[in-house]
């Protein structure tokens, strides 16, 4: 199964998956908007609207796995994460980024890039993927590095 046929639900609760970003380069984020990292979304936001018609399509994740800090769901979320921090870029349903019910999408994202000494598993909020134009995840990074510093790395794709 590739990347595009992962089944993922929209923040509405519509099943979609990721084929619509077939040819584009993706930065996949888990994100929670109580999270002590939430500033980082006007810098995906910023990154969304400097590159989207360059074919970056940026795609927040939200969980709430990590010390409950995703209490929001639905439009709720995307409502104050438009809000509070601006954010126009895609916010899909909550989903499991770790443990026994992990999303198929992190399952894969996380087995094309482990973290550190080789771990699969995501160990915060905020830790980013990012696939190429052809679906191969090329790069992850850790919740501490920010949009800002990214964005070398999204340019060569582009």
């Amino acid at each position: 199964m590739s990347l595009y046929d992962i089944p993922v639900k929209t923040n509405r609760g519509e099943s979609a998956d990721l084929s619509t970003y077939q040819g584009q380069v993706m930065l996949i984020v888990n994100t929670a908007s109580k999270c002590g990292f939430a500033p980082q979304f006007k810098g995906l936001q910023k990154l969304h609207e400097q590159y989207a018609d360059q074919g970056l399509a940026v795609l927040g994740f939200p969980s709430n796995q990590f010390a409950n800090q995703e209490p929001l769901e639905g439009e709720s979320l995307a409502e104050h994460c438009q809000l509070n921090h601006g954010v126009s870029f895609p916010l899909y349903a909550k989903i499991d980024v770790k443990g026994s019910e992990i999303h198929p999408l992190y399952r894969h994202l996380t087995k094309a890039a482990p973290g550190f000494l080789g771990s699969k598993t995501i160990k915060w909020n905020f830790t980013k993927f990012l696939v190429d134009r052809n679906g191969r995840v090329v790069k992850r990074f850790a919740p501490t590095v920010t949009p800002e510093k990214i964005e070398k790395f999204v340019q060569k794709l582009l």
